[in-house]
């Protein structure tokens, strides 16, 4: 592939989400100076490698080198909070609801604080799918995780935030 192709390329698949980029970044970062070296840095390595996307939209594309950025990022400057997920949580969850659940229906202030407050792997979930509005089968490709962690990982940080946002008298 040519230089000029390439460009071209990169221009279609990658400029039109940008800004998606960015809010992934700075919600695994936590602040706005480490996501945007997060998100140059991903978009460093998506123009290198936009040879080697096959996807008609790049969205999902681009947010997954997002994320590994973001993780190797944060391996290398911080300690994350992990949290392990536990098999027999799979077997009840089933969520039919469209995206822009309760995070869209409550005070920002409120929910950017819930949000932050999150371990990152239920953040960066909630993210994807009530922001961004991606689909589990997206937000598994994105995260390279089985649809079914993704499902737990959703309805954990969805009953985490109800529970934060009960303690503050919140309605959600």
């Amino acid at each position: 592939m040519s230089d000029a192709e390439s460009k071209a390329q990169f221009e279609r698949l990658v400029l039109p989400h940008l800004d998606a980029a960015y809010n992934l970044a700075r919600w695994l970062a936590g602040n706005d100076h480490d996501a945007q070296d997060i998100a140059q840095e991903a978009c460093m390595r998506a123009f290198r490698f936009v040879a080697g996307c096959r996807a008609a939209d790049g969205r999902s594309w681009l947010l997954a080198i997002v994320r590994n950025t973001a993780y190797t990022w944060l391996k290398k400057n911080r300690s994350p909070r992990l949290v392990s997920v536990d098999q027999d949580e799979f077997d009840e969850i089933e969520d039919h609801n469209p995206p822009a659940g309760a995070v869209h229906c409550a005070d920002t202030a409120a929910v950017r604080e819930a949000l932050e407050a999150l371990p990152l792997e239920f953040r960066e979930a909630l993210v994807l799918r009530e922001i961004e509005g991606l689909s589990y089968k997206e937000i598994a490709e994105v995260a390279g995780l089985p649809i079914g962690t993704v499902m737990s990982r959703l309805a954990r940080a969805r009953r985490e935030l109800r529970v934060a946002f009960e303690r503050k008298g919140e309605k959600v």
